[in-house]
């Protein structure tokens, strides 16, 4: 079964309206959406949905993510993943980035945070409540999941 899927990234900015300048150039397209502490680009010749906030603890990468037509499709690729044993957690009907999606967080082998989500509705608030886990889940063992970039002492790639 072939279905379309969009990469989606979401990075925690330091100043929202410069960040959308440079991405608007970056991109060659206008946002899809702006809100006072948001704005998300719609790539469909990328095939890229790109959040940017001034949400989130740290600045930078916040999550990565993979955005699915259904939720059909959506349970297949968790599926998957808990047949090969990749445990992550479930959320259903979760409000966040102005949207009622319902999700499947993993981590890559590296600790990078993974979102799979298909997302039903839009609505006016970025995350369910002032403690929502809006795209900082956490995860079975009660722990936010954590990552870092090291740089290697010698080399570059």
């Amino acid at each position: 079964m072939n279905t379309k899927k969009r990469l989606h990234m979401h990075i925690t900015v330091d100043n929202l309206e410069e960040s959308i300048h440079f991405y608007n150039i970056q991109f060659d397209a206008k946002p899809t959406k702006v809100k006072e502490d948001y704005a998300q680009w719609l790539l469909e010749d990328m095939s890229v949905n790109f959040a940017i906030s001034t949400k989130g603890e740290e600045k930078g990468l916040n999550h990565l993510g993979i955005q699915y037509e259904s939720d059909e499709a959506l349970a297949t690729a968790q599926k998957s993943f808990e047949d090969a044993g990749i445990k992550g957690k479930e959320e259903v009907g979760a409000i966040c980035c102005y949207k009622e999606s319902n999700k499947y967080w993993i981590n890559d082998p590296s600790g990078l945070i993974w979102e799979n989500y298909h997302s039903m509705n839009d609505v006016e608030l970025y995350g369910g409540n002032e403690h929502s886990e809006c795209c900082t889940p956490t995860f079975n063992d009660g722990k936010k999941p954590a990552f870092s970039i090291t740089k290697p002492d010698k080399g570059c790639c």
